[in-house]
C-alpha cells in the first residue's frame, strides 16, 4: 500500500490497475506543497520525528534479515547433512522431507525479512523527502514530491487518481506481486488442529481445469468468529499455503480471487473404503449390513480414518462386497431385499 507520506496537492495519477511497476523507478504519483502550514515548527518537529522512527525500523528489519539469512544458512547444512545421510541410508526419508520444509520455509521467511528491509528503506527515504521539502519555501514545481515504486510488481488498485489535496497518509495505490502469492485458506477450529505445516493442499474450482498443489506453510495460532451462510456462529482459522505450480499455470489468478481448497491430512497408498452411509452403532461397535444371496447380513466392521463421505475399512468386509447405503428401521439382520434398479450397487 502507497500512502501519502505529507498533506499536500496531488496531481493526477496515471496508473491504472495491471500496470507493470519497477521499484525505484515507475512514478506513483507527485504531490506539490499546496499549504504553508506545512512548513510550521510542528509540521518540522512531526517530520523529523518520522524520519527518526523510519530509521529505527530499517536497523530492526536489518536485523532480521540478518537472523534470517543465518537461519537459511543452518537449514542449508542441516539438509545437505540429512540428504548425505539418506544416500549412505543413515537417515529416513520422512526426517529428510521434514528438514526440506524447514529450509524452504527459512527461504521464505528470508524472502519476507527482504522485503521488509526494502520498504524501510523506501518509507526513510520518503520521510527524509518530506522533511527536505519543509525545509524551503521556493516555488512549488521545484518542491514537488516525487512518489515512486517501493517494489517490483503491478498495480492492483488505484485509490486516488483524480488530482486534490489529499492529507497524509492517504492511499493511493496498492501495488503486489503475482508471481509471489499465497493462498489463504479459513477452516472450522476443529478441522485446522488436524493440520500440519507441509501438509499438501489442492487448489480446486479457480476457473481453469487443471487443479492447483500448494503445500501449507503456516496455521495461524488464533481463531476469528465468521457467520456462516446458514446464520450460525463459527470458529474459523486462516491456513496459509505457497503454490508449488510455477507461474505460468497459475498467471490468470489474481490477488484476493475465491479458490476451493482441499488439505490433505492423511493418506495412504492402498485403502478399502465404502460409503460412509453404509455404517452405523450396534452394541457400542460399528455394523453394516452386507448383501449375501439376495439377504441383509449383520456384520460387524471395523474402521479407520473417515471424511464424513467415505470411511476406511480396516476389517469386516472385503473388496467387492455389496452393502446397503442408509439402512432403514425394516432392514433387519437375514431379512431379503431387493436392489432398486437406478442404484449402482455401491448405494444398493
Amino acid at each position: 500500500m502507497v500512502s501519502t507520506p505529507l498533506a499536500g496537492e496531488l496531481l493526477r495519477v496515471s496508473l491504472h490497475p495491471g500496470d507493470r511497476v519497477t521499484a525505484g523507478e515507475s512514478l506513483i504519483a507527485v504531490i506539490e506543497p499546496g499549504d504553508p502550514a506545512l512548513l510550521d515548527v510542528r509540521t518540522r518537529a512531526e517530520l523529523e520525528a518520522r524520519v527518526q522512527a523510519a530509521q529505527a525500523r530499517k536497523k530492526h528489519a536489518e536485523t532480521q534479515l540478518e537472523r534470517a539469512r543465518t537461519t537459511v544458512d543452518f537449514a542449508k547444512s542441516q539438509h545437505d547433512r540429512a540428504e548425505r545421510l539418506l544416500s549412505e541410508n543413515a537417515a529416513s526419508r520422512e526426517s529428510f522431507e521434514t528438514v526440506g520444509m524447514l529450509l524452504r520455509t527459512a527461504s521464505v521467511d528470508a524472502q519476507a525479512a527482504e522485503f521488509a528491509v526494502t520498504i524501510a528503506e523506501f518509507e526513510l527515504q520518503q520521510a527524509q523527502a518530506a522533511l527536505r521539502q519543509t525545509t524551503t519555501s521556493a516555488d512549488a514545481r521545484e518542491n514537488r514530491l516525487m512518489i515512486h515504486s517501493p517494489i517490483s510488481g503491478e498495480v492492483l488498485k488505484v485509490f486516488q487518481q483524480s488530482a486534490g489535496l489529499l492529507p497524509a497518509g492517504s492511499s493511493l495505490v496498492e501495488l503486489g506481486d503475482r508471481t509471489d502469492m499465497e493462498v489463504e485458506v479459513d477452516v472450522l477450529s476443529g478441522d485446522a488442529v488436524k493440520i500440519t505445516p507441509g501438509a499438501v493442499m489442492h487448489i480446486e474450482n479457480w476457473g481453469a481445469q487443471m487443479p492447483l498443489k500448494a503445500r501449507v506453510r503456516l496455521i495461524e495460532p488464533q481463531a476469528f468468529q465468521k457467520i456462516s451462510a446458514l446464520g450460525i456462529e463459527e470458529q474459523r482459522v486462516n491456513v496459509i499455503a505457497d503454490f508449488e505450480d510455477p507461474f505460468e499455470v497459475r498467471q490468470r489468478l489474481g490477488d484476493a480471487y475465491r479458490v476451493e481448497a482441499r488439505i490433505v491430512i492423511w493418506s495412504a497408498p492402498s485403502v478399502l473404503k465404502c460409503n460412509a452411509g453404509a455404517f452405523f452403532r450396534h452394541h457400542g461397535n460399528w455394523a453394516a449390513y452386507r448383501v449375501v444371496k439376495g439377504r441383509a447380513r449383520l456384520v460387524s466392521v471395523e474402521l479407520g480414518h473417515s471424511s464424513g463421505i467415505e470411511s476406511e475399512v480396516v476389517s469386516g468386509l472385503q473388496e467387492g462386497d455389496e452393502v446397503i447405503a442408509y439402512p432403514g428401521d425394516q432392514i433387519t439382520d437375514g431379512v431379503r431385499i431387493q436392489g432398486r434398479s437406478s442404484a449402482s450397487p455401491a448405494d444398493r
